[in-house]
C-alpha cells in the first residue's frame, strides 16, 4: 500500500518519469524514508514495552559475576540499549564505577553501537531477516569475545579514574502498571524518533543519489581494484569517521545493491558505528592511550574477520 501511494504521489501527481534518474532518486527517498520511519516508530514502541520486563537487579548481579557469562549479559544489554559509540560511554563509566570487570564493561561498549533496536528495524526492512540475524550474531560475538579477551589481558592499570566502589545503593525493583509500560514504550519511541529522524533522512538521501546516479560498473571497478583487501580497507576507512547507524545503513544497502560484497559493506558500517575519533577523545578522560589503542585494534580485527566471514556466507544469506 505504501509503495502504491508513493508511486501515485511521485509519478502521477508530481509528474516525474519513472525511468528518469531524478524521478527514481526522489521515489527512492520518499518511499524508503516513510517505510523506515514508520517501522522504527512502531517497533521501538514494542521493544520499549518489552524492556520494562527486564529484571534490573538480576542484570546487575549477572554482570558483576564476570567471566564469559558477564560478557554475554553485558553484550545483550548493549544490544537492547539505543546508544551510539559516544553516548554509550557514560554507561561504560557507570559499569566501571559499579565494580563491573573491565572486560565486561568493554563488551557493553562494543556491542551497544553495533546492535540496537532501530538498527535491527532498518536492516530487517532492507536486507531481510537472514542477513539481519547473521549481523546480530556476529555483532554479539565480537562484543563477547573482544571483551573477554581484554578482560584476560589484565588492563586495569590503564584506567585513568579511581573507580568508585559501591557508587549507589541498590534500587528497589520497579513495578510497572500496564499504563506505565505503554507510556514508557511510547516515550522510548518518540525520543528515539526525535534523535535519529534527521540521520535517517540524510542516509536515505545519500543512498538515493548513489542508487540513481552512481553506475554499477563504477562500483564493480572499485571492488576489482581492492580485491581481497576490500574488507580491511573498508574497515580502516570507517574507523576515523563518525555516524549514527541510522545514516549509514541506507548507504550500506545501496553499496550492496551496486555490487559491493555484503561483508565489505557491513564491516564499513560496523567500523563507523563501533569506533570513531570522537569516541577515542571521550574515552581519553577515562582510560589511557595504550588501552584505547588496544580496544580499537582488537575491535577492528574482529570486524575485519567478520567481514570476510559474511563475504563467504553471502551466497547463502542472500537467497
Amino acid at each position: 500500500m505504501l509503495l502504491k501511494l508513493v508511486d501515485l504521489l511521485i509519478y502521477e501527481w508530481a509528474g516525474f518519469a519513472p525511468d528518469s534518474r531524478l524521478g527514481g532518486a526522489i521515489h527512492f527517498f520518499v518511499y524508503d524514508s516513510l517505510k523506515i520511519l514508520l517501522l522504527l516508530l512502531g517497533l521501538v514502541f514494542i521493544i520499549g514495552i518489552a524492556r520494562t520486563y527486564l529484571p534490573q537487579e538480576r542484570l546487575k548481579q549477572w554482570i558483576n559475576r564476570g567471566g564469559i557469562w558477564g560478557n554475554t549479559v553485558a553484550a545483550l544489554l548493549g544490544a537492547v540499549t539505543p546508544f551510539c559509540s559516544c553516548s554509550g560511554i557514560p554507561i561504560f563509566i557507570s559499569l566501571l564505577k559499579a565494580e563491573a570487570p573491565l572486560g565486561v564493561a568493554f563488551s557493553f561498549l562494543i556491542t551497544s553501537p553495533i546492535i540496537n533496536e532501530y538498527l535491527v528495524v532498518l536492516m530487517a526492512s532492507e536486507f531481510g531477516m537472514p542477513i539481519t540475524f547473521a549481523y546480530i550474531v556476529c555483532g554479539l560475538t565480537i562484543g563477547i569475545l573482544a571483551g573477554a579477551l581484554m578482560g584476560k589481558m589484565k588492563l586495569e592499570r590503564y584506567l585513568e579514574l579511581d573507580i568508585m566502589r559501591g557508587a549507589s545503593e541498590e534500587e528497589s525493583v520497579r513495578r510497572y502498571t500496564i499504563a506505565e509500560r505503554l507510556r514508557f514504550g511510547w516515550g522510548e519511541a518518540v525520543t528515539m524518533f526525535r534523535q535519529i529522524w534527521h540521520w535517517i533522512l540524510l542516509g536515505v538521501a545519500v543512498g538515493a543519489v548513489i542508487h540513481s546516479y552512481v553506475p554499477q560498473a563504477a562500483m564493480e571497478r572499485i571492488i576489482e581494484a581492492t580485491g581481497v583487501f576490500s574488507v580491511p580497507i573498508a574497515t580502516t576507512l570507517g574507523v576515523p569517521m563518525y555516524a549514527n547507524c541510522a545514516a549509514i545503513v541506507p548507504v550500506a544497502i545501496v553499496l550492496f545493491e551496486k555490487g559491493i560484497p555484503l561483508g565489505t559493506a557491513l564491516s564499513f558500517m560496523m567500523a563507523m558505528a563501533a569506533l570513531s575519533l570522537p569516541e577515542a577523545i571521550m574515552l581519553r578522560r577515562v582510560i589511557k592511550l595504550p588501552l584505547i589503542a588496544i580496544f580499537f585494534g582488537i575491535t577492528a580485527v574482529a570486524i575485519i574477520a567478520t567481514g570476510y566471514l559474511l563475504n563467504e556466507l553471502e551466497p547463502f544469506l542472500s537467497r
